[in-house]
């Protein structure tokens, strides 16, 4: 269900391609929620069949036609309900704090190995959304701020994990 609105909101921002989507999860919203090409397609077929979404073809100018999606009016209205809904929390997965929870058996160096390891997709992670921030250009209306906020979010998420790993690094023997 999450997945269908994340769709619509992309389609909200603009039409897009199936490539298109997939492009937009691997460069925005992959940060906080992610998708693989079947699902992105799946879903997309699921929402044109629940005729919140349309197929449009559009003329290729250097190559083949593209199927173009576009909301509907009851897709926009989906989208609108699912925003003004009761947030739907999902359980959260994170397979780096399920190591660090039955990492009481490993030996000072193979745990000092697996902080490192969090530290290092921590500092990776923290270069590419700087960078991304930098790039990006000042919002001009509040969609555009809202959508860098979960820029923001990401980067201050990502600071306060490295925070806690040298906090931890500093009280293990």
């Amino acid at each position: 269900m999450v997945l269908q609105r994340v769709i619509l909101g992309l389609l909200s921002i603009a039409p897009m391609s199936g490539y298109d989507l997939k492009r937009h999860f691997d460069s925005t919203v992959n940060y906080f929620w992610s998708a693989d090409k079947a699902q992105i397609y799946r879903t997309l077929a699921a929402l044109v069949g629940d005729g919140l979404v349309e197929v449009r073809k559009v003329a290729g100018t250097a190559g083949p036609d593209r199927q173009e999606h576009h909301l509907t009016t009851a897709g926009r209205a989906a989208l609108r309900d699912w925003l003004v809904s009761d947030l739907d929390r999902q359980p959260e997965r994170n397979a780096f704090l399920a190591r660090v929870f039955f990492a009481g058996d490993l030996d000072d160096e193979d745990l000092a190995e697996l902080l490192e390891r969090q530290r290092e997709a921590a500092r990776t992670t923290l270069a590419t959304l700087t960078a991304v921030r930098k790039a990006s250009a000042e919002p001009t209306d509040r969609a555009e701020r809202l959508r860098l906020a979960t820029l923001d979010n990401g980067l201050r998420h990502t600071r306060a994990e490295l925070a806690w790993l040298d906090a931890l690094a500093k009280e293990l023997p």
